[in-house]
């Protein structure tokens, strides 16, 4: 099932996943040097958890950029696959980088979106999405008509699956629980970033 097939799915019937396990699955499936791009906080240290690989980039202190980020890498090296594993909080204090993306419209660019509807690492204050936000609903208004929620794990890995294949850009958001992330990301800036470029062939 692929985002645009899944559209009976909504957040309200969505099943609660873990962010670390769903993390690892999206992992297993990258065969061909995929470049992620995880958002600050639990989002990249389960991302560092799931396995260091060196096409990984582990954002610190940089809230809202990960969808940023992930575009331009996706626009600079069009033959790479590029996801972006972004929270709910993030998401929404730079919401207008979806219309962005859908005004450049990346074939190889897939966000995804962990939901938990808490700013759950400065206190579990609550998200606009917790009420009233639709991550989805949003990122179809803004031009990205291939989002969807994954309805439980297995439609998580189809949509995954389905999006590696490219034609994107593809949204895929996923109701998460509040489990802490199991691991915390080595706070290196320099190695991050050094790591990161030679993952993606941009320095020897």
């Amino acid at each position: 099932m692929t985002a645009t097939q899944s559209g009976a799915v909504s957040a309200h019937n969505a099943k609660v996943m873990n962010r670390f396990d769903l993390t690892q699955r999206l992992v297993a499936q990258l065969k061909h040097g995929e470049a992620v791009i995880g958002g600050i906080g639990n989002a990249n240290f389960d991302l560092w958890a799931s396995g260091q690989r060196p096409q990984n980039f582990y954002m610190l202190g940089s809230m809202g950029l990960t969808i940023p980020i992930a575009l331009g890498v996706a626009i600079a090296q069009p033959q790479r696959h590029v996801i972006a594993l972004e929270g709910d909080g993030s998401l929404l204090m730079q919401i207008g980088c979806l219309a962005t993306v859908a005004m450049r419209m990346p074939k190889n660019l897939t966000m995804v979106i962990w939901d938990n509807g808490l700013y759950q690492i400065t206190g579990s204050q609550p998200t606009a999405t917790a009420s009233t936000a639709d991550l989805v609903a949003m990122a179809r208004g803004a031009g990205l008509a291939n989002s969807a929620w994954a309805g439980d794990e297995g439609d998580f890995d189809r949509m995954v699956a389905g999006a590696l294949k490219g034609g994107g850009p593809t949204l895929i958001a996923a109701r998460i629980d509040h489990k802490p992330a199991v691991g915390a990301t080595d706070r290196d800036p320099v190695q991050i970033r050094e790591r990161f470029m030679r993952g993606i062939g941009v320095r020897p």
